[in-house]
């Protein structure tokens, strides 16, 4: 289960370019969607700085606007983020190998299009009720200025539907580019808001108590805040359009779903429907817990920190990856889908043990580098939290590296029960933790719940992957792990020694060099201690990271 506070995830359709047969084709193919992708996230760092800036960490402003804006992203998730590239990105792998391959993709986009469109009116006026149904503020009045600020932020859902149908096509054209580096503006817009709202408002930390008072919201705040954040990802869909249109596709509205083969797409999007609403029963527990204890922005944003390495690396490795998993999926090449899911698991396993490291050990000074407006008590509040979330990015990595390989089968029915399973982890995690321990825990029982649930999913997944592709290449799999496990382990002592000669954290300065320092001895004595025990894999790692940013090439294969 993943909570959707920032949903873009991009997932490239087919019809790229990709080159075959080799981890530095991968590498290279990555590279563009890797810089975009590391920008945007950048760039959404600095507007959660901006937000604290402007209404706080904690406490009614912050909690009632992420609990607002967070509505529109768990619908993306499950309606685009889900469903649509569940079945988009597949059937247009098999709608390049028909004659009729236009008119199927404008059937595609045509149903994708009207069905957003209703689901947005629809639950933009069910605002109150969806409100009630992920929050629980003591408050009324609270309530009241969530639901005000829902009103504005729903409608967002039919834009990143938009967004995420128009890059699908557009990536299926071969241009990585527009899609991934889109979001930019998006944060860039919103961003332009959030210093019209500091300019005319002032800053939190100097009006705290009245930004927290919901009768000081009037529409025109509301407006300013929510408005350029739904504005943002405006822009962010409507600008595919040229680089679309530049590219030679023309869009037809097309009706009917007889003759094309939608009947395939249907059950695959009626499974991964089901899928995503059980992760959404977990979700549910979490958003009603965390905001009866005030935490609900504390979770969200240590979820924002927890996918920053995985939004960066891992989901660049992974968009070209599928690719090519839909392509040899499509042409029963078992044995090259399997060569190819152990060479993300192997890879993707090197960042993630790294990236788990470095952010455990670094949570404290890390997050004041990130969120400087955010006051040392809530700053100690969100460290554990971070903390707790990436014990399990290793198994998310892997988690989501096997819901590929269900995809390119266009085999979602399978993960179902998969999916229940990690969701019945969440919920009873979560409310053992408000049983059990005071409410300045509950988030961080529902981060471990969350991060138990990685763990107990990609196993499961794992195991019925293998079965399928008669194996997994296991042994390399996690002999590259057990090494990286080894030099993770030696290298964060050699940190964690140099975090104690460094002294306690103070201001953003010392943050910087904090993280600097011993961010940087960890990730040199991993990254030499990898070499040292030659692990081939270390050079996809760093192609994905640096790829065409430093024009190398000639990596070997993995």
């Amino acid at each position: 289960m993943t909570v959707p506070t920032d949903p873009i995830e991009p997932v490239v359709a087919l019809g790229t370019q990709v080159p075959r047969g080799s981890a530095a084709g991968l590498g290279r193919s990555t590279a563009l969607m890797a810089s975009g992708t590391a920008v945007s996230r950048v760039l959404g760092v600095a507007r959660t700085m901006m937000l604290t800036w402007a209404i706080g960490l904690e406490f009614n402003a912050a909690n009632t606007f992420a609990a607002a804006n967070k509505l529109p992203n768990i619908l993306y998730a499950i309606v685009a983020g889900g469903v649509l590239n569940a079945v988009l990105v597949p059937q247009v792998v098999r709608a390049y190998r028909r004659a009729d391959g236009a008119e199927y993709v404008n059937r595609l986009l045509t149903l994708g299009f009207a069905v957003l469109l209703g689901l947005t009116v629809v639950l933009t006026a069910a605002a109150p009720a969806l409100i009630h149904l992920y929050s629980t503020f003591d408050d009324p009045a609270v309530t009241a200025l969530a639901v005000l600020f829902a009103y504005w932020c729903i409608p967002q859902m039919l834009f990143y539907g938009l967004y995420s149908l128009l890059g699908q096509v557009l990536a299926a054209r071969g241009s990585f580019g527009p899609y991934m580096w889109s979001p930019v503006i998006n944060n860039l817009v919103s961003m332009a808001g959030l210093a019209v709202f500091i300019m005319v408002n002032g800053q939190y930390n100097g009006h705290a108590a009245l930004i927290d008072d919901p009768t000081w919201w009037g529409a025109s705040r509301i407006a300013l805040l929510a408005g350029t954040f739904t504005l943002g990802v405006i822009v962010q869909a409507v600008v595919l359009v040229i680089p679309l249109y530049r590219s030679g596709f023309r869009y037809r509205p097309r009706w009917g779903l007889r003759g094309v083969g939608l009947r395939s797409a249907g059950r695959a999007a009626y499974w991964t429907f089901v899928g995503l609403l059980l992760a959404q029963l977990g979700f549910l527990v979490v958003s009603k817990v965390t905001t009866a204890s005030a935490s609900n922005n504390l979770y969200d944003n240590a979820f924002l920190i927890f996918m920053l390495p995985h939004s960066i690396v891992t989901v660049s490795l992974m968009t070209a990856l599928f690719t090519r998993l839909s392509e040899r999926a499509a042409a029963d090449d078992v044995d090259a889908v399997r060569s190819d899911l152990s060479l993300g698991l192997r890879t993707v396993g090197l960042f993630t043990i790294l990236a788990t490291a470095l952010f455990s050990l670094l949570a404290f000074p890390l997050a004041r580098v990130l969120i400087p407006p955010a006051s040392a008590s809530s700053l100690d509040k969100l460290a554990p939290l971070i903390v707790a979330m990436m014990l399990g990015l290793v198994a998310f990595g892997a988690w989501s590296l096997a819901q590929r390989v269900y995809y390119a089968y266009e085999d979602a029915r399978s993960m179902v029960p998969i999916q229940a399973v990690m969701m019945v982890v969440v919920v009873v995690g979560t409310l053992l933790a408000r049983l059990l321990v005071g409410s300045e825990y509950w988030a961080i029982g529902a981060a471990v719940a969350m991060t138990v649930s990685y763990f107990v999913g990609a196993a499961m997944a794992l195991v019925a992957v293998s079965r399928r592709l008669h194996g997994i290449d296991a042994r390399r799999v996690v002999q590259v792990h057990v090494k990286a496990v080894v030099a993770a382990a030696v290298a964060t002592a050699l940190a964690a020694l140099v975090l104690r000669l460094l002294g306690p954290v103070g201001g953003w300065a010392d943050a910087v060099v904090t993280c600097v320092v011993s961010g940087g001895v960890l990730t040199g004595a991993y990254l030499g201690l990898l070499a040292l025990m030659r692990v081939e894999e270390l050079t996809v790692l760093v192609r994905t990271v640096a790829g065409r940013l430093i024009g190398r090439r000639g990596t070997r294969r993995g």
